[in-house]
C-alpha cells in the first residue's frame, strides 16, 4: 500500500500552530491548501512577481481627497444590495 503524504495539504489546526512554517514555505514559492474534517477549506499561494501585488480597482481618494470612511462604503454597498444599514 503506498502512503504518501501531501506536503502541500495542512489542516487548519496546525496551519494555526505552525504559521510561522508555512510563511516561510509559501514566500519560497509552494501552495498549501488547507483542510477542515476533510474538507478543503482554501489555498495559501505566493502571490506572482508578475502581478506585482495589489490591484488597484477603485481609488476613493478622488472622491473626497482623504478616502471614503468604511462605516459609509459599508452603508453604500448594503443600500445597492437591498438590506438596511445596521452601521451607527
Amino acid at each position: 500500500m503506498n502512503t504518501k503524504i501531501d506536503k502541500n495539504i495542512v489542516g487548519l489546526k496546525e496551519l494555526r500552530e505552525n504559521m510561522e512554517t508555512y510563511i516561510e514555505r509559501v514566500n519560497k514559492g509552494e501552495s498549501i491548501t488547507v483542510f477542515r474534517r476533510s474538507t478543503p477549506l482554501f489555498r495559501i499561494t505566493p502571490i506572482d512577481a508578475e502581478e506585482e501585488g495589489w490591484e488597484t480597482v477603485i481609488d476613493f481618494t478622488k472622491e473626497s481627497g482623504h478616502g471614503v470612511p468604511i462605516e459609509q462604503l459599508l452603508a453604500s454597498m448594503k443600500k445597492m444590495h437591498g438590506q438596511k444599514s445596521k452601521i451607527s
